[in-house]
């Protein structure tokens, strides 16, 4: 009875998950063209990888996105959690102000949006104006191009934020009556019971927010197209111009694999790394 009931879940698993992914990784060790079809079998596909200019630039331009966006975006969630945890008035209309972005920004409107906001004569640049500031060119310039797609990722805290206030509201008011007793400063109560306290859901939301940087496609592919010169051409876009402009279907399955397997290694790393900083109050004597 219990497999006839998940026998939805079996048959999508495997149909759109588990088939499509054998099927990339065998294609992955090919020569296949959409319409011209396989031609060689070898390793020539991954020698490419780490050996073509353009790859080689979008796999560091992808770690540089990754690592600026995924710890801002944290600490944002989290500097808004810990406000909105107070027993403000209207907190409830806040919370649901602040979490807004995370419903809408994935969607193309809102990239659009973005665009509009940061051409040369958007709104942005008409604001500082205003204000005698003259403003720089968003989208044409490398280093302000990948500050527009980073700043878009930052705005969606929403998800990230609404877990950080379940976990917050969780702690238990004690810790901090025996803090305030103590002499400990609402900073101090911060670091020392605030933080080691959410860190499983810190571990959990860092995770999550790093395997969706590494995905990250709409933002760059709407705004900047991966330019200027390529420096927004995240290897999500990469794989996307070769599998679907060029047609280089073998290729696209290559680096969709080294995608994955650069996610999962860092995924590891922070699976490893968490027996020294995450603390479980559930386990015996707790974890650190």
């Amino acid at each position: 009875m219990g497999w006839l009931f998940i026998t939805p879940w079996v048959l999508g698993f495997l149909i759109f998950k588990l088939y499509p992914m054998v099927s990339s990784l065998i294609l992955s060790f090919s020569d296949y063209h959409l319409f011209q079809g396989i031609s060689s079998w070898g390793l020539d596909n991954y020698k490419q990888i780490f050996t073509d200019e353009d790859i080689c630039k979008s796999l560091i331009v992808t770690f540089k996105y990754a690592f600026f966006t995924v710890p801002l975006k944290l600490m944002m969630a989290l500097f808004i959690a810990y406000i909105l945890n107070f027993k403000l008035k209207f907190v409830n209309a806040f919370r649901t102000a602040y979490y807004i972005p995370s419903i809408l920004g994935g969607s193309i409107a809102i990239s659009v949006l973005w665009k509009s906001l940061f051409r040369d004569d958007g709104l942005i640049n008409a604001m500082l104006a205003v204000i005698g500031v003259q403003g720089p060119n968003w989208l044409s310039d490398p280093k302000w191009a990948m500050f527009v797609i980073t700043l878009l990722r930052i705005w969606q805290f929403g998800s990230a934020m609404v877990i950080f206030l379940a976990a917050l509201k969780g702690i238990p008011e004690d810790l901090y009556e025996a803090g305030t007793i103590d002499g400990a400063s609402k900073w101090k109560q911060f670091t020392s019971i605030t933080i080691p306290m959410i860190t499983p859901v810190i571990f959990y939301n860092l995770i999550t927010q790093l395997v969706q940087a590494f995905q990250e496609f709409n933002g760059p592919f709407v705004i900047t197209q991966g330019g200027p010169l390529g420096s927004t051409t995240l290897v999500s876009l990469l794989i996307y111009n070769r599998a679907f402009k060029t047609y280089e279907m073998g290729m696209a399955s290559a680096m969709a694999w080294v995608l994955f397997i650069c996610v999962m290694v860092l995924s590891g790393v922070a699976f490893f790394s968490q027996k020294y900083w995450v603390y479980y109050g559930d386990e015996e004597g707790g974890k650190k």
